[in-house]
């Protein structure tokens, strides 16, 4: 984006007052977002965010400026402000030869967004909403959306790194709701990856629509959900979520350094049960979380997390590795250039286990089975959670009998971990809908196969 000679000069500025490191970070992010709402076309947006900023750090304390003019002036300019946090002239860096990196991650986009027309990607949408309808007249609500997103970005440091990662996302979500009388159910959707066009080529978003009609149908005839202490299956792919927000999080960085989380100093200790592997890897192909380097130049890595019940390892951006003494482990992730990276996951997952999924529910004799799980509310770092359940299930001897609603899940994240006694040989990922909250937001994914808690607190209303 701009010649090597001016990163150079930028970040030479960067460390004269003294500065250990400095970073430049540039990003261009073009997207596009169209929101069909009850059959109308209510929002079409596309933007182009460009803009770039400069991190110092003395020691083990880093400060940022930003700029949305990627001239040379202003970023050194910016450079200034940051480098203004110290004074330390005795301290002379000297700037490293910048290498740019490789990287093993491919990214590649078969077809790019604008070979199809903004009106036929709407017409995507209105089919989504006329299959929908025509599916039941109990479906009140329906609403699309399509988001595209090309987010570049070039980061350079005052230790030779230069790295650049291109990312495109294409994404369809989907709300529908549903009533009968006065009982109103509703449920929600989503598809999408890391590609291009050549997402049609395996995947049909208008078919999405009518399963999570099916859901919301279900549940307006399901039962008031049990309460207590009982039995609880979790689902394959999507029931990862529950993992990523209350252990994941725990396993970052920054709650590990600062004592915050239920994991620190556990490394080497036994977290789970012997069957249970579970990682965070940035690597894998077409994913929501992959990246060829993390957002401070630093290659993305698939990191174990946990290893046959034992806790292996943290989630290391570079401004906590360096407070640690340790090596990043490609997790520092930024919302945009107008913020600092923090350690974020990528794509985190529970690894497939040794038993049946069938066998997983015929193991139960009165519980209940979690095949959608909503929102919820996490204490991030210690991991306590609660989880709406949109989609549940009675197990009885063995079998699905009815469907509940009004199911939540509570407990602690790490404490439910240790407790799982049963995990599935049917791990998948999710179809392509995370987005992860941490006062900055990130693109993730998130998996695991069907997992059993012998005792966990169902709030129900029945």
């Amino acid at each position: 984006m701009l010649p090597t000679e001016s990163i150079r000069r930028v970040l030479d500025a960067g460390l004269a007052k003294g500065a250990d490191l400095a970073e430049v970070y540039l990003e261009n992010k073009e997207s596009l977002s169209l929101i069909l709402d009850e059959g109308r076309l209510e929002k079409a947006t596309q933007g182009n965010d460009i803009g770039g900023g400069v991190r110092v750090f003395y020691g083990n304390n880093a400060a940022y400026a930003y700029t949305d003019d990627l001239t040379q002036e202003s970023l050194i300019e910016a450079a200034g402000v940051a480098a203004a946090a110290g004074e330390n002239a005795n301290n002379a860096q000297v700037c490293a030869d910048l290498t740019k990196g490789e990287s093993r991650v491919e990214s590649r986009i078969e077809r790019p967004f604008e070979q199809m027309s903004t009106q036929d990607k709407a017409g995507i949408l209105r089919k989504m909403d006329e299959v929908t309808r025509r599916h039941s007249p109990h479906i009140v609500s329906v609403q699309c959306g399509y988001t595209e997103t090309r987010r570049r970005v070039w980061v350079y440091n005052t230790e030779g790194v230069w790295a650049e990662d291109d990312r495109s996302f294409l994404e369809f979500q989907g709300q529908v709701a549903a009533q009968k009388g006065d009982v109103r159910q509703s449920s929600a959707t989503g598809i999408g990856g890391q590609v291009g066009l050549e997402f049609f080529d395996d995947r049909d978003p208008v078919q999405m629509m009518p399963e999570a009609a099916d859901t919301a149908l279900l549940m307006l005839d399901a039962r008031p959900a049990p309460a207590g202490e009982m039995p609880v299956v979790i689902t394959n792919g999507w029931g990862g979520v529950l993992f990523h927000e209350a252990c994941g999080h725990c396993m970052e960085a920054d709650f590990i350094t600062k004592g915050a989380s239920a994991y620190t100093g556990l490394v080497g200790e036994k977290v789970g049960p012997d069957f249970l592997t579970a990682y965070d890897d940035g690597t894998i192909p077409g994913r929501r979380g992959t990246m060829r380097f993390d957002d401070e130049g630093v290659p993305t890595n698939r990191t174990v997390l946990i290893e046959d019940g034992i806790l292996k390892e943290y989630m290391w951006d570079l401004t906590e590795a360096r407070r640690a003494g340790r090596a990043s482990t490609g997790n520092g992730r930024r919302q945009s250039f107008r913020a600092m990276p923090m350690p974020r996951m990528t794509n985190t997952y529970i690894d497939a286990g040794p038993h049946d999924p069938e066998e997983i529910i015929r193991s139960v004799e009165k519980g209940l089975y979690a095949k959608r799980l909503g929102g919820g509310q996490v204490e991030i770092g210690r991991g306590d959670y609660v989880f709406t359940v949109t989609e549940g299930w009675l197990i009885e001897d063995g079998k699905l009998t009815a469907p509940v609603r009004g199911a939540t899940l509570v407990g602690n994240g790490p404490e439910t971990l240790r407790q799982i006694d049963m995990i599935g040989t049917d791990m998948s990922l999710d179809p392509g809908r995370g987005m992860c909250g941490k006062g900055q937001w990130a693109r993730v994914s998130v998996g695991q196969p069907t997992v059993r808690v012998p005792k966990l607190t169902v709030g129900g209303t029945e």
